[in-house]
């Protein structure tokens, strides 16, 4: 049985205050877990794309947090990101995202990291503003039908 689509109730508005234009950022530095590494193996001692990508979602995450309602949750819908550029492992980064469309359930960022040489990384990350009981909701059932899958129900 395939779980059916994530289609969840309609917003009437996003709560007033959230504009085009507003800006988040977020430092970190880079540490040894967040280099690529696979199977044990590490590629190179530097940021790894699925790390940046954190750190840019969280950036754009915190444009959004304010104007949930109790009942609402923020989650991802969409990445698009290039990684330009390595920061190596000890290397400060700054992830900073600004809102550039806002539609009745849907936040897009502009995301881009930074780093001492400059540009990191940069793209876009759309987030959709969802009801968080019905997502939970969903959540189970999809986690049950895993279980029943896997066959340990």
């Amino acid at each position: 049985m395939r779980p059916r689509s994530l289609q969840l109730e309609r917003r009437e508005e996003i709560k007033p205050g959230m504009e085009i234009g507003t800006v988040s950022e977020v430092s970190f530095t880079v540490t040894p877990d967040m280099r690529p590494a696979f199977e044990g193996s590490v590629v190179h001692d530097a940021l790894s794309t699925a790390s940046m990508i954190v750190w840019m979602e969280w950036a754009a995450r915190r444009i959004i947090l304010p104007y949930l309602e109790e009942h609402e949750e923020g989650v991802g819908y969409e990445i698009s990101v290039r990684h330009l550029a390595p920061a190596p492992v000890g290397s400060p980064v700054t992830c900073r995202a600004v809102l550039t469309e806002l539609g009745d359930r849907q936040v897009v960022t502009r995301v881009e990291a930074w780093g001492r040489a400059g540009l990191v990384g940069e793209g876009t990350f759309t987030q959709m503003i969802v009801d968080r009981e019905r997502f939970r909701r969903r959540l189970e059932e999809t986690a049950e039908i895993a279980r029943k899958e896997s066959g340990s129900a």
